[in-house]
């Protein structure tokens, strides 16, 4: 069984360019290997995808990717991205340590495909602009998504100015093409499958119990702690590829990229109990919630929740607002049939 998107028009103009830019690398890779395989410059742009939530952004890349030469070629989040280059700068103690890191990741990488690109920390602010004038310089291509176009990026975010050489290198650097509003394809394709119960209440409670024996073929499940940076991540209840979380265990305490990330390489499907409706003053739960969907929506990760409404209600007003409504189209997509047969052979 295979699901078939009917692509618009203004999804048709994006992957048109994708499709050239693949083009391009096949014939770069089968004219000029050797250099192009080295550090040089590989003098093909890449590309920088913008537009609305649920656009299709993400699927136009993934398609791109797939179909890419067979060269060394990394797609990866955003948040996942910055977390390792963090990770590599407590390392290297050279004078030139965004020169290395560069090195290290062009030693593996000629193509990187870097979803949901967002900008609202300071360090992830103060590091990009060197690091991509040095992927770029060393003849990495880059293909990356966002919500935002490039001068809209960390707008209103402290010292900004420091920012603006990044934003100038996104765009003399990438070829930046906007996928044009339209509907939103997710909300087309609604859940098949009761894998998001609403509202809370003793039904609910059953709904996901019932669904949790189905998939840990009727255990309990344990709590498992997974080592993390010197620490342990507690999960409650584990069985079978499957974890089950109380909201507050993931949202109201401090957690961060790392943790989600962790959580989605460890288990295949997560359960979520109790989400609850977040209040404007609650600024850091919003912005767990939603770093924790979109790091699950990139793993692929399978979500069972029970919660007090529908998607868009659960944070309708706060600092975070707009960042939520594409929260809530991920989490529309990841009820639907098209999201739970990935990765299924019939």
């Amino acid at each position: 069984m295979s699901v078939v998107i009917e692509l618009d028009a203004a999804q048709k103009h994006v992957a048109e360019k994708l499709n050239a830019l693949g083009a391009r690398l096949r014939d770069k890779k089968s004219s000029f290997l050797k250099r192009f395989f080295a550090a040089a410059p590989a003098n093909i742009k890449g590309i920088y995808i913008w537009g609305s939530v649920g656009r299709g952004k993400t699927m136009l890349m993934d398609n791109f990717f797939a179909k890419a030469p067979d060269l060394p070629k990394r797609r990866i989040h955003f948040h996942g991205f910055m977390q390792e280059v963090h990770a590599a700068r407590s390392v290297h103690k050279s004078d030139d340590v965004i020169g290395d890191i560069a090195d290290g990741i062009l030693a593996k990488t000629k193509l990187l495909c870097l979803d949901e690109m967002q900008v609202s920390d300071i360090a992830d602010a103060m590091i990009l602009g060197r690091l991509f004038k040095a992927l770029l310089g060393r003849g990495l291509v880059i293909v990356t998504t966002s919500n935002q176009p490039p001068d809209e990026l960390y707008k209103d975010g402290l010292n900004r100015q420091l920012f603006l050489p990044f934003v100038d290198t996104l765009n003399s650097s990438l070829d930046v093409v906007q996928l044009a509003d339209g509907p939103d394809y997710r909300l087309g394709r609604l859940a098949a499958h009761d894998t998001y119960v609403a509202p809370l209440g003793v039904a609910a409670d059953l709904a996901l119990d019932r669904l949790w024996d189905m998939l840990a073929d009727g255990e309990v499940g344990k709590q498992v702690a997974l080592p993390l940076m010197g620490r342990k991540l507690l999960v409650p209840r584990a069985a079978h590829s499957c974890s089950r979380f109380n909201f507050s265990d993931l949202v109201e305490k401090p957690l961060a990229a790392p943790d989600y990330l962790a959580i989605a390489a460890n288990f295949n499907t997560v359960f979520i109990d109790h989400v609850r409706v977040l209040k404007a003053s609650e600024r850091n739960e919003a912005k767990r919630f939603v770093l924790m969907i979109d790091t699950f929506y990139d793993a692929g990760t399978k979500l069972i929740i029970s919660a007090a409404g529908a998607p868009e209600a659960l944070y309708t007003t706060g600092p975070y607002k707009a960042e939520f409504l594409r929260t809530a189209s991920r989490l529309h997509e990841m009820q639907s049939q098209s999201w739970w047969l990935k990765g299924v052979t019939h």
